[in-house]
């Protein structure tokens, strides 16, 4: 049985200042526990789950086999940010992000992307498409959010993602930047480049202006239908997919 603190202590990673303070972060479900275990078992600090999830992982690297935790259903359903729980609560060390340095390849930048789902989902559109470096503006949702977490599916352990708080990242590049955006240049127009920044903008009022004038080139998916416009996760995985 959970005792008053830890039921608290895993509760309180539902708000960012905690996150921040404590260092951790919270994710659930079998498929994505499984994926952090395999990928960061050092930064697993806690896992609580019903006995069927426990029986069916008894081989678990002994670090985390150690921190794990029975917990009824019940429990499961306090603890839980899910509306419907899903039989385990991983709990553990956020990773300190690295300032990358675009080079070979596409490195995303993203600006004021806030939707916690798209976030997290343009996370794992980058690790499909092998782009290891994410540059997030200020603005953006925070990586440690459950949902987030959630939408990244286990990417979230091998994307890097730096938070450009100053904005000032882009000053230090010497690769072409490139942009998303409703009036630019066909996809089908564009080449594959060996290196390149491509900015995505907000959900709704796309890239600042002061963001798309930094661009060498704008790009865009044409339109055949009546859609005002795309998904940003949507329209970030049909550009990677062309630019890779």
């Amino acid at each position: 049985m959970l005792s008053k603190k830890v039921l608290k202590d895993i509760q309180s990673l539902s708000a960012k200042k905690q996150r921040r303070e404590q260092g951790l972060f919270l994710a659930e479900g079998p498929k994505i526990a499984a994926e952090l275990v395999a990928l960061m078992p050092a930064r697993v600090v806690g896992i609580y789950a019903t006995q069927p999830w426990i029986d069916r992982n008894g081989n678990l690297p002994s670090s985390v086999q150690s921190v794990v935790e029975p917990v009824t259903e019940t429990e499961l359903q306090r603890i839980s940010q899910l509306q419907t729980p899903n039989e385990v609560v991983l709990v553990a060390r956020q990773q300190e992000a690295a300032e990358p340095v675009a080079g070979p390849g596409i490195t995303l930048y993203l600006d004021t992307i806030q939707d916690p789902g798209n976030f997290g989902t343009i996370v794992r559109i980058a690790d499909w498409f092998g782009v290891r470096d994410i540059v997030c503006s200020g603005g953006c949702a925070d990586l440690y959010n459950p949902k987030v977490v959630q939408s990244t599916m286990g990417s979230i352990a091998r994307v890097n993602v730096w938070y450009d708080e100053e904005e000032t990242w882009l000053d230090r590049q010497r690769v072409p930047v490139l942009a998303a955006a409703l009036d630019g240049v066909p996809l089908s127009a564009v080449g594959r480049p060996e290196r390149a920044i491509l900015l995505i903008g907000n959900e709704g009022k796309g890239l600042r202006p002061g963001l798309l004038a930094r661009a060498a080139s704008t790009l865009t998916i044409p339109r055949v239908g009546d859609a005002e416009s795309l998904n940003a996760a949507v329209a970030t995985g049909i550009i990677l997919s062309h630019l890779t």
